[in-house]
């Protein structure tokens, strides 16, 4: 397997999971977009990618729920490579508060950044990878894609329908030689889940050790989190992986937080 001189993208990838995968990308060769809302930590990241790899990498202005800076963004990265491969559609936030306390306004936000983020940046790039015959969209969903836990109807719902938007993606791109995944990862120790814990902790009036060691790592069989490196290595076999035959699946990396 090889993303040698692909073109990827890869959204939320100034930091955390997402500049984790574009190095990985990048150190096999790859051409990676860094597409991030704050520019500046975007071509930082960028920067900081090429002095270490062997691939390439440039920074990207991307809102990923504005549908004009999407296909923007999408058409930049065109316009400088040629073609686009990979999409990977990370970027996310996270939003914690009991049902009927959550805010309206907080649900929207959540929902359209996972949602319509993915929508719109998957719908930018399709056309580029029917064009040339192939391509590989991978989305970002959770372990939360799979089961449900208190404080997060939001991000549950958002999780949830990633997997329902990757198996039509899976469909309709297959005849163009796309195809379309979902990872599913466990507590991954990244600023969204360390912003989580004195939240949950005072929600749930516990203290923060017991957020980490009984929600998040109770049920792992191993009391270990997931690592951004982890999720890396399994956005590289979605990515790398030489035929269609994954289409439509999606994998848990959770340390066995959630089996199926």
């Amino acid at each position: 397997m090889t993303l040698k001189d692909k073109v990827c993208i890869v959204t939320g990838a100034a930091r955390g999971i997402g500049a984790s995968i574009a190095a990985r990308y990048i150190a096999d060769g790859a051409r990676v977009a860094i597409a991030d809302l704050d520019l500046s930590a975007a071509q930082e990241t960028a920067d900081r990618l090429n002095s270490l790899h062997a691939g390439e990498a440039i920074g990207v202005a991307m809102n990923v729920v504005d549908e004009l800076a999407v296909d923007t963004g999408v058409q930049a990265v065109v316009d400088h490579w040629g073609r686009v491969d990979v999409l990977v559609s990370n970027a996310g936030i996270q939003t914690v508060h009991k049902l009927q306390d959550f805010p309206f306004d907080e649900w929207k936000k959540l929902l359209a950044i996972h949602l319509d983020g993915a929508f719109l940046t998957s719908r930018a790039c399709m056309p580029h990878m029917i064009a040339q015959g192939s391509g590989s969209i991978i989305l970002m969903g959770s372990v939360h894609s799979k089961e449900a836990s208190p404080l997060k109807s939001a991000y549950v719902t958002a999780k949830h329908g990633l997997l329902g938007l990757a198996r039509v993606i899976a469909k309709e791109g297959a005849e163009h030689g796309i195809r379309s995944n979902v990872i599913c990862p466990g507590f991954v120790k990244t600023p969204l889940v360390e912003k989580q814990i004195p939240e949950q902790a005072r929600t749930l009036g516990i203290s923060e050790d017991e957020v980490v060691n009984r929600v998040m790592l109770g049920n792992t069989v191993d009391q270990e989190f997931t690592t951004v490196e982890d999720v890396a290595e399994i956005a590289y076999l979605f990515a790398a992986f030489p035929t269609n035959a994954l289409t439509g699946q999606s994998l848990i990396v959770s340390h066995g937080w959630f089996m199926e």
